[in-house]
């Protein structure tokens, strides 16, 4: 590997790697909550069990349901849907001649093949850091509340906890969804496990979930079987009664109100997106290069570089929707965009105390999703849009792939012509059916050169901005469609357009305000970010031809 000076730090505690194991860091990827304080009784906890109890038996049920007509397939895309008719009679509940006429149900089922064996899943769902480090793009947050029991619910391979969790769609626009919930594990026969989740109410809960968006988590869950080489067939149910406070933003209705947002599908996909990045982690000399044009010498140097990268990732995506409660601010009203922006203070390990100004816009482009995201991926393409570089060429030195997908990746790019010859680009990309990002972040060369020598990189300082594109929920897109069709090529003649499918587009950057706690978000602050993003708006539709 080339040298890039002999920069170095003291290496930190190193976290062992195997497939029952993500890399980095969990502490650095929730901050800290307030949560109600409870003391959970012997007679709360039997009500527990009974109703974690009563939850798994409906899981399985319609898990393994295929001839009650309790699902049927969508006739606009093969997605199998709750026939809400059969499942009302099949599981009738109390005080159903009550429902709330504004709750919408969302209900929905797959089934995919992971490559990670039960076991490791398994132990992975019941940790809650882990939680999040499995769904990065969905679980903007997860805490374990109460561990109810261990190995006493019949069997001795059974668990029941109390936790708390919010979702997210991967845009401003879209408030998150805060649960607390039931998670209760049990290990049907040897390779076959069931999770269930089911809602719970806490005291005080109401004052404690601060989202526009109210939502109620139904028996939900998955049921893992061990397959041959480590791999585990998954099949997922999602239902939930949800009731919106305010109106969905137009922009995500259709995405949302199809139930593809939070469904079945999106859950499925990012697992299978993960544990495949796990996985070719595992694979020695895949398709890694440095700087100066050869192999990442060492599986420790590789191991580095994907920790730092997910450490980005995890950030990126969390700055989306920063904290329990945080409300985003309209600093500009645009005809054709709304820019949002909050101030939060960093989670980031290298910049503890730092206040950190998150800024986001979301636009939809007439073009199918695989389309932008090659376009955004490409060096090639980026200084199309990328207003930073000055429209300066960039050139990738150092890439290593995580992924069957060619855009499933992590690069050091490297900008000609700059004053900053001191600064790289380290840039993740990553697409599975349910959408796609790509996160950049500015690294100066020493640090890089510390995680490509496998040193420790929790304490490298990092403010990552990017892209998230999704499906718009549109009728033409197909179940999966985003992921298996689609040449790799990025030039602006080949964009297709032959789908009357388009993609959802947020913009998001992040900008270091202060390292005082008691830092204001400045008009000067606001006009930077309304630039910022306004003006990378502009030249993206510019040069995918959408003006």
């Amino acid at each position: 590997m080339a040298s890039f000076g002999g920069h170095g730090i003291n290496a930190g505690p190193t976290l062992d790697l195997d497939l029952d194991l993500l890399p980095g860091s969990s502490s650095s990827v929730i901050p800290n909550m307030p949560f109600p304080s409870m003391s959970v009784s012997d007679l709360d906890k039997s009500l527990m069990s009974d109703i974690a109890a009563s939850a798994m038996d409906e899981l399985i049920r319609l898990v393994q349901s295929n001839e009650d007509h309790l699902w049927i397939k969508s006739s606009s895309d093969g997605r199998e849907m709750l026939n809400l008719e059969t499942y009302e009679r099949t599981f009738p509940r109390p005080n159903d001649h009550l429902k709330n006429p504004n709750v919408r149900i969302e209900a929905s089922r797959d089934s995919g093949v992971v490559i990670m064996n039960s076991l490791a899943l398994v132990d992975m769902f019941m940790d809650a850091n882990k939680w999040v480090e499995l769904f990065p793009t969905i679980v903007s947050r997860a805490r374990t509340i109460e561990v109810i029991s261990s190995g006493m619910l019949g069997s001795q391979s059974s668990t029941l906890q109390l936790m708390y969790e919010e979702l997210q769609v991967l845009s401003a626009l879209v408030p998150t969804r805060q649960f607390y919930f039931l998670r209760f594990r049990q290990q049907i026969e040897p390779g076959l496990w069931a999770i269930v989740n089911v809602s719970y109410n806490v005291p005080h809960q109401e004052s404690q979930l601060s989202s526009s968006c109210k939502a109620q988590r139904l028996p939900s869950g998955c049921l893992i079987q061990d397959m041959p080489n480590g791999y585990s067939k998954i099949t997922w149910v999602e239902h939930c009664e949800v009731e919106d406070k305010a109106p969905i933003h137009r922009l995500y209705r259709d995405l949302i109100q199809s139930g593809l947002a939070f469904g079945a599908e999106r859950w499925i996909s990012t697992l299978q997106r993960t544990c495949e990045r796990v996985a070719y982690l595992m694979v020695p000399g895949n398709s890694s290069r440095d700087p100066g044009g050869g192999v990442i010498p060492s599986p420790e140097g590789k191991r580095s570089m994907t920790r730092l990268a997910q450490r980005m990732v995890s950030n990126f995506c969390s700055s989306i929707n920063p904290s329990n409660g945080q409300q985003w601010t309209s600093v500009s009203g645009l005809n054709e965009f709304e820019v949002r922006a909050t101030l939060h203070r960093s989670t980031d390990p290298a910049q503890p105390n730092a206040v950190v100004l998150s800024a986001a816009a979301t636009i939809w482009l007439p073009i199918p999703p695989q389309s932008v995201f090659n376009f955004f991926r490409d060096e090639r393409t980026r200084p199309q849009w990328d207003v930073l570089s000055n429209q300066n060429p960039v050139q990738e030195v150092a890439h290593i792939s995580n992924g069957s997908h060619p855009g499933n990746c992590i690069s050091i790019l490297r900008a000609y012509n700059t004053s900053q010859n001191n600064m790289l680009i380290l840039q993740e990309s990553c697409i599975d059916s349910s959408g796609s990002i790509v996160v950049h972040c500015p690294v100066d060369l020493p640090s890089i050169n510390v995680a490509m020598s496998g040193e420790d990189p929790t304490f490298l300082p990092l403010l990552p901005s990017g892209f998230t594109i999704s499906p718009d929920g549109g009728p033409h897109q197909l179940h999966h469609n985003q992921y298996d069709v689609a040449s790799t090529s990025s030039s602006n003649s080949n964009v297709d357009r032959s789908s009357s499918s388009g993609s959802l587009v947020t913009v998001v950057f992040q900008i270091l305000v202060s390292n005082s706690p008691s830092a204001r978000m400045s008009p000067e602050t606001v006009n930077t970010v309304n630039n910022l993003i306004g003006n990378t708006v502009h030249q993206i539709k510019a040069a995918l031809n959408c003006n």
